[in-house]
């Protein structure tokens, strides 16, 4: 096992949250540690948002003080839509990471954060400085990057523009989003080799939202355009709950991982771990 060319982020967060029967904490716990052990780089693993807007996700704390962190080389992530979110992750010596959900959709923002763009741009920074003052760093996702469902203006320099406002205050990890599974391997293509070549110091990411037959296509288009950062869930389970009802799935880990070894691209996923954590995730719902 090489060391990694690629940094793939495991979303267990993103499969459960919109799970409607609760999931057990001890599960979620057994669950998380197997993945722990894997090698990936980083793990998405819960959210501190209203427990009324994503009850899934009412446990985090609980079941990050059961996670065994001793033997694991990934980073935690940890979601958050708002300065007390913030303030609660940054309390957390475990999380290394701390997502924020921000988007060029207007509408989106209203939907999921309720928030317009200068009050979510604004939590952006102060996210930023709470990240700074406790030695994490922020994630920032641009949701809707690829477009979007509501006939909110969307364009690659308005995209361009909204990117250039997070990078001048210091965000220097952006995770490109297709929130609702509309891109065409086209267009990722032309967003990653855009930001690409204009923010060359960045590190982006692709969090792809997409039906099980059209990943390959985006994915691929995403790395031949330079993208070395990938988001992906075992059982391909996820989507924002906030973004309609129409949900598509996240990208399956195990067919990632086969883009890349077909490749000849190094993951660093100890494989029969990878099998331990696959076995559990079929019993998430």
């Amino acid at each position: 096992m090489g060391k990694a060319e690629v940094k793939i982020i495991e979303c267990p967060r993103d499969a459960m949250q919109g799970i409607k029967k609760p999931i057990p904490t001890s599960w979620k716990v057994q669950y998380i540690n197997a993945l722990l052990e894997v090698g990936f780089d980083t793990i998405d693993f819960g959210s501190f948002v209203s427990p009324k807007a994503i009850p899934q996700m009412a446990d985090t704390s609980e079941v990050l003080e059961q996670l065994n962190l001793s033997k694991s080389s990934s980073g935690l992530l940890a979601i958050v839509a708002n300065q007390r979110g913030g303030q609660e992750a940054c309390r957390k010596s475990e999380i290394e990471y701390i997502g924020y959900p921000y988007s060029i959709s207007p509408t989106f923002l209203k939907r999921n954060i309720n928030k317009d763009t200068t009050e979510a741009f604004e939590i952006a920074l102060d996210l930023k400085k709470m990240a700074d003052e406790h030695q994490k760093a922020l994630v920032v996702y641009i949701s809707m990057a690829f477009g979007n469902p509501y006939s909110d203006e969307w364009g690659i320099d308005l995209l361009r523009e909204h990117t250039g406002k997070l990078v001048e205050n210091g965000i220097n990890i952006i995770s490109i989003s297709d929130t609702v599974g509309i891109a065409d391997p086209d267009k990722v293509h032309h967003v990653f080799d855009s930001l690409l070549k204009k923010f060359r110091e960045i590190e982006f990411g692709l969090h792809l939202h997409t039906t099980s037959k059209a990943w390959y296509e985006k994915i691929d288009a995403a790395y031949l355009a330079g993208c070395r950062r990938f988001d992906s869930v075992l059982n391909g389970l996820g989507g924002c709950p906030m973004a309609g009802p129409d949900l598509v799935g996240n990208v399956r880990t195990t067919d990632l991982l086969q883009y890349f070894e077909d490749k000849g691209i190094q993951t660093g996923i100890d494989a029969e771990k990878l099998l331990v954590a696959a076995e559990l995730a079929k019993n998430m719902i």
